[in-house]
């Protein structure tokens, strides 16, 4: 649905375009052919790094394949004709078939493509341990299959009489070394799926019982409402546990079919923890959220031990965990040793205690007590295991501060305060030591990879200039790290796996005129001479992927990283686009793009982020680059202050940030003062509204999938974690909807029409357009049938497009000269 409105002379609304359904448009060429110039590969290393598996991606799916009916249920939206997902993991996109696969050799760079039958929808491939096969399903008109492919010859094959179950994930699993898998599939006897009646049985309702229900903008979409949604999402979410011998394609039946969540399978292969929803369901939350057992079977024998019952979780504090055990995960360096968490604190933030959590093992075969090894003064973020003994990296994570902590612990000495290793803000990029390189064992269990005492650390290594990724040696008793690989400064290369030792090693490679390339790099001598913070080694480096540039015309658009100050001394950066044949010192028609972000720390707020030496690819708002607009992209619009109060100067700062970005592109010649716009998508829209609300700054704005009226999330959006009722002028001053009156600029707003985000429900921009609409403003609604909260369908994209231009065309680049002020 499309809807226009301007304001005649005489202030009467006049409707330009007001259509029930309108067609499909396109932007002109050239914007349409970049549009649709081919994805890069995706690169899936195998475990033992002897093969990469390219997954060929596809650029958007058609508005057939996104306007497939599916029921909404617990918040998962699933198709009835093949019994599959409809939306991603997220709740944000639509799922989307891989194109193909193709193995390349890291030794001889000999490239395999893998022969799929025509109209294949492949899913992402779970690599064997010993990298030797992968698995994935394939998603036909009528089910999912599962397919298993060799990778010494590239075919690839069907397991028959198996109907993969994929709506609550965990669908392919390998069996630790063993050359077998565990899938979830539907059940031999599943029968027709229940019906809804013509007529509701009876009034959907739903009890408060005086417990604190809060919920955050993420955790309660597409909820059931009734009892047939109950039977329903019972219906396509039971499976059955299939064992499949990979060799021969031979399956078997383990345990009792069930509403099955979480599978996890244990370094032995005999056994795996699954998780199995019980009812009474939640009508308030998700499936996440349900009632479950956690149960360990054994796939040898079909028998299950249970270790935990959990009630539904409806009453989580916002950004706080359930309470009761939680986070279980198998020791990676043990056959079959459960390791979980319990809150100290209630699962709340705002309690302040000694410890927030207590971190238990519990061995096979799951019948005795378990043993505390550890306790987290703030909430536990995960534990690393060495290939061997007792130590492991643990993390925490404290909300209060966004601040980030890793320590060497010794589980067999609980009472022994750990060695802390890394403590740092998760804002801090300048500083940040990376992360550990992991490798896999032969059972497929992932444990930290160390050599002579020393861990491998993979970062983005940000700096001022720019990211300059990098691989770190990081001595475990000394404290010391020695670089081994740092980006060239006129590319952008990162690391990506080990090959088959630690002196070679696989990177992704491009350039602004190299699109990304596989490489192997071998270490060499080491430099006598290295500056501070490059590489310590020289290194050889071979191509192992030739891929082309799908779009030579990109190539002229130029780009640089620019730096600047807010007036309050913040840094600040934004990296600046100009289009092709700019000649500099000219001032061009400009947008804006950024989304704003949350720190703690002014400090952290204005470090650079990106590169300017990536490989440009062109889509949304950054299209308008070919008709003539600069854009100053991904500009930094922090909020900065305490996390429990910094949105009490939002507005302020908001404000702030998009003068100190228009001044700078002022200053450095390219923006025209009198020719800008600004876009941005999510809490970006808000964003948008709320500039053309409370400044001058911009001719006309561009929001998708915002949500204007955060009263409607009432208990907390972004990181305001307090509620409507403790901080209503906070909600007031952030909600665009509410100012409505203020926005006197054209405004196009466009939604997805099946947005399950709850923090930018559906209704939100209709409010926004009717509110502009009844105040006498310009504005454009445009809903885009089917499509969630990131757009998937080509021909829904190419509209976005096709509107924004025109858009931006009328209200910026030909825009009149403004009145002057009284």
């Amino acid at each position: 649905m499309t809807i226009s409105l301007r304001v005649s002379p005489v202030g009467f609304l006049v409707l330009l375009n007001a259509v029930a359904q309108a067609q499909y448009q396109q932007p002109p060429e050239p914007l349409l052919s970049v549009m649709r110039a081919p994805l890069p590969p995706g690169i899936l290393p195998s475990p033992d790094g002897k093969t990469l598996l390219l997954l060929e991606q596809g650029q958007y799916p058609s508005i057939t394949r996104v306007a497939e009916p599916y029921l909404k249920l617990a918040g998962v939206r699933i198709e009835p004709r093949a019994h599959t997902r409809h939306d991603m993991s997220s709740g944000y996109g639509v799922r989307s078939c891989l194109e193909g696969y193709a193995l390349v050799d890291v030794v001889s760079a000999r490239r395999i493509e893998v022969k799929l039958p025509p109209g294949a929808c492949p899913g992402v491939p779970e690599w064997s341990p010993d990298g030797k096969r992968f698995a994935f399903d394939n998603t036909t008109d009528r089910t999912v299959e599962l397919w298993i492919a060799d990778v010494d010859n590239g075919t690839a094959r069907r397991v028959d009489g198996i109907h993969l179950n994929t709506i609550l994930e965990s669908t392919i699993q390998w069996l630790g070394a063993r050359d077998t898998l565990l899938v979830k599939a539907l059940p031999a006897e599943l029968g027709p799926a229940p019906r809804r009646g013509a007529v509701p049985p009876g009034p959907e309702i739903k009890d408060a019982t005086g417990d604190s229900g809060e919920s955050s903008t993420y955790e309660a979409r597409d909820t059931l409402a009734s009892p047939e949604d109950e039977a329903q999402f019972e219906y396509y979410a039971t499976a059955s546990l299939l064992r499949v011998d990979a060799a021969t394609g031979a399956w078997k039946a383990i345990g009792e079919p069930g509403v099955i969540g979480e599978v996890d399978v244990a370094p032995d292969g005999r056994h795996a923890r699954i998780e199995v929803l019980a009812r009474p369901y939640s009508y308030v939350t998700t499936w996440t959220r349900f009632g479950h057992e956690v149960r360990v079977l054994d796939v040898d024998s079909g028998k299950a031990q249970r270790v935990a019952r959990l009630p539904a979780a409806e009453s989580v504090p916002v950004r706080g965990v359930p309470v009761g055990p939680r986070d279980f995960r198998w020791r990676a360096n043990e056959p079959a040793t459960l390791m979980y968490a319990e809150a100290l604190d209630g699962g709340n933030w705002k309690n302040e205690v000694p410890a927030r959590d207590r971190i238990l093992m519990l061995r096979a075969p799951f019948t005795g007590k378990p043993i505390e090894v550890a306790r987290t003064k703030q909430r536990f973020a995960g534990l690393s295991w060495f290939a061997r003994g007792s130590t492991a990296l643990l993390a925490e994570y404290d909300a209060n501060r966004s601040w980030r902590s890793v320590a060497l612990i010794d589980v067999n000495t609980p009472k022994s305060p750990g060695r802390v290793l890394w403590s740092l803000s998760t804002d801090e990029r300048y500083k940040n030591p990376g992360s550990p390189v992991f490798r896999r064992l032969p059972n497929g269990a992932a444990v930290l990879r160390e050599e002579g005492g020393a861990l491998f650390l993979s970062g983005i290594g940000a700096s001022p200039a720019g990211d300059r990724p990098f691989l770190d040696r990081y001595e475990l008793k000394s404290g010391k790290t020695v670089r081994l690989f740092r980006s060239a400064p006129d590319a952008y290369e990162r690391f990506i796996g080990f090959a088959d030792d630690s002196a070679h090693f696989i990177t992704l490679h491009e350039s602004v005129i190299d699109p990304p390339n596989a490489f192997v790099r071998t270490l060499g001598e080491s430099t006598v001479e290295a500056a501070p913070g490059e590489a310590s080694f020289s290194t050889r480096s071979r191509a192992l992927t030739q891929f082309e540039d799908p779009a030579p015309l990109v190539r002229e658009v130029k780009k640089r990283l620019v730096n600047y100050k807010r007036k309050d001394g913040v840094d600040l950066s934004f990296t600046l686009y100009t289009p092709p044949k700019y000649r500099e010192g000219t001032r061009v028609p400009t947008i804006l793009y950024a989304y704003p972000a949350d720190y703690a720390d002014p400090s952290k707020a204005g470090q650079v982020r990106g590169s300017e030496q990536t490989f440009t690819r062109l889509s949304n708002y950054r299209l308008m680059l070919l008709a003539g607009y600069a854009i100053l992209d991904n500009a930094s619009f922090p909020i900065v202050g305490d996390p429990r109060n910094a949105y009490d100067t939002y507005l302020e700062q908001l404000v702030s940030d998009a003068e100190a970005a228009i001044a700078k592109g002022v200053e450095i010649g390219v923006v025209d003062p009198e020719r800008v716009g600004v876009t941005g998508h999510s809490h970006g829209a808000l964003m948008t509204a709320n500039l053309l609300a409370h400044t001058d700054l911009f001719r006309a704005g561009v929001a998708s999938s915002g949500g204007y009226n955060k009263t409607l999330t009432p208990f907390g959006f972004q990181n305001e974690r307090r509620s409507f009722w403790a901080a209503p002028k906070v909600y007031d001053e952030a909600s665009a909807w509410f100012h409505a009156d203020k926005i006197n600029e054209p405004l196009l707003i466009v939604h997805g029409s099946d947005d399950a985000n709850p923090g930018t429900e559906v209704t939100q921009s209709p409010r926004l357009f009717q509110a502009i609409r009844g105040l006498g403003g310009t504005a454009r609604l445009v809903m885009l049938p089917h499509e969630p909260h990131w757009y998937a369908a080509r021909e829904s994209n190419e509209h976005f497009v096709a509107e924004m231009l025109t858009w931006f065309d009328r209200y910026v680049k030909n825009a009149p000269p403004r009145a002057p002020k009284d």
